[in-house]
């Protein structure tokens, strides 16, 4: 009896042992101390182009009333994802670029791995919801207003907000039930869930068909929305007589078609793989594109492609000028 006392203790204290992960290291891309602070100092310039750029944009939308229509609220809030999925990774990537205890606490690895499954798959949702409104917007113009009105894009935007956190939340927890007794070094930048399943010592098997069915469920769902939605506006736009309206028509849409093909693109490559076909090292270089890169790009694409953006931005501009001058006049 003491004996089997004795050996339910020391199962408890390895078990304990084998189970409790106090902290993570990052292991990056490179050991060499030489590249460490040009790393730094791009990515430092990238997550500052990112800010500017989809900041600059929320508050673009906010101040001119010309972009007050569905389209733009929708774009001002997928430039805020992307301002936060940039923050959630960029900041801490860059200080262990240049510290030498490349080391993550296991619960900021946590609401790391948590906020960037939420604002990927609720940026993934609002891009089906961006398409959905240039289909109802070009195919039934006289209705846009009643089908597109504030209840309707709103409700939109929260959908994608609670599908985005529920769907992290099936994935943080799925993951961090593990066990990582094998090793706690990611060989990544930042936590994300496949490098994770790397190195755990459990069966990560249930956790790698969670990861593909729930993925390849709502890439299913958004891309075919997007499908659906440009197939109606492809219609439109063959039936169009004036060549002025269909090329008006395919300078609002393509910003969005390149966002679309960019994002999901990523995500197809990522996630919806065989588990033995991953590299971590390529799929490393691809997750930073998905995170920190294309939230730079994001902006850019959308503003140098969309004339009304531009437009606001000269109005902006000539009232911030106008607006300077005046009080100049006024001192003086």
């Amino acid at each position: 009896m003491s004996g089997s006392l004795f050996d339910l203790d020391l199962y408890r204290v390895q078990a304990k042992n084998v189970t409790e992960v106090t902290m993570f290291i990052l292991m990056g891309f490179t050991d060499d101390p030489e590249a460490q602070a040009p790393l730094s100092s791009l990515f430092l310039a990238v997550y500052l182009c990112t800010l500017i750029g989809n900041l600059g944009l929320v508050f673009l939308v906010s101040v001119d009333s010309g972009l007050h229509n569905p389209m733009y609220c929708l774009l001002s809030v997928l430039s805020l994802l992307d301002a936060c999925c940039s923050s959630v990774v960029t900041p801490k990537m860059i200080a262990n670029f240049l510290a030498e205890n490349k080391t993550i606490p296991y619960l900021a690895c946590v609401t790391q791995t948590f906020l960037l499954v939420t604002f990927r798959t609720t940026e993934c949702f609002l891009l089906a919801a961006m398409a959905y409104d240039r289909c109802v917007a070009i195919y039934d113009p006289l209705q846009y207003s009643a089908r597109m009105g504030p209840r309707v894009y709103v409700s939109l935007i929260i959908a994608s907000c609670v599908g985005g956190v529920l769907h992290a939340s099936v994935h943080t927890m799925a993951t961090f039930s593990l066990s990582f007794c094998a090793s706690n070094e990611i060989r990544h930048v930042f936590c994300d869930i496949p490098p994770l399943l790397a190195i755990s010592c459990s069966d990560t098997h249930t956790n790698h068909l969670l990861l593909f069915y729930f993925v390849g469920s709502i890439e299913i769902v958004t891309i075919l929305i997007v499908l659906i939605s440009y197939g109606l506006i492809l219609l439109v736009i063959l039936r169009m007589g004036s060549t002025e309206g269909r090329r008006k028509a395919f300078s609002t849409c393509g910003s969005h078609l390149t966002e679309v093909s960019i994002y999901h693109g990523t995500i197809l490559f990522m996630y919806l793989r065989p588990s033995s076909s991953y590299a971590l090292d390529h799929d490393m270089i691809v997750s930073i594109f998905y995170s920190i890169v294309i939230p730079m790009l994001d902006p850019v694409i959308y503003s140098l492609r969309n004339k009304d953006v531009k437009e606001a931005i000269k109005r902006v501009l000539r009232k911030n000028w106008f607006v300077h001058k005046v009080h100049f006049h006024t001192k003086h």
